[in-house]
């Protein structure tokens, strides 16, 4: 146990956030998610108690998006559903990214099934949580951390 580290973060967690890079992706699955399959030969981290969102928060409470793209955050699409539909849970945690300061509206970005899928394979590492609703997959795009530039 560390000091001002939200208990969720497993040391095996701690230790890949720690490693990644500005630009690396970090998945975060669902229960139903085929982590095994598309995370072979990356870090799959086990958070069967945990929820997407809180899982989400949990992460987030270290690793900063990436401010120099326009969609740090990507989310699956439910399949057959309109342009622009989100699921209820998909729509919490976008808003907690939002009131969170994470993100701004719009930069949650939905991805088809299969796109998705192909953008996980060159994903850092996968987080799977015991998230029980489907489509409750979201990727991070690891920003900066660091001092301003100096002038």
């Amino acid at each position: 146990m560390l000091k001002g580290i939200d208990p969720l973060l497993s040391p095996e967690l701690l230790k890949v956030l720690a490693e990644m890079g500005h630009g690396d992706e970090i998945v975060m699955a669902d229960a139903n998610f085929t982590a095994a399959s598309l995370g072979r030969g990356k870090p799959v981290i086990s958070l069967p108690g945990a929820g997407v969102q809180r899982a989400c928060e949990a992460v987030l409470s270290l690793l900063p998006l990436d401010a120099a793209v326009a969609r740090p955050v990507a989310y699956m699409k439910v399949c057959h559903t309109p342009e622009g539909y989100c699921s209820g849970l998909q729509r919490e945690v976008i808003g907690a990214l939002e009131a969170g300061g994470h993100v701004q509206p719009g930069q949650c970005e939905a991805m088809d099934r299969f796109a998705f899928y192909d953008r996980v394979k060159t994903a850092f590492a996968i987080v799977h949580t015991g998230e029980l609703q489907p489509y409750a997959n979201v990727i991070l795009k690891k920003g900066v951390i660091g001092e301003a530039l100096r002038a």
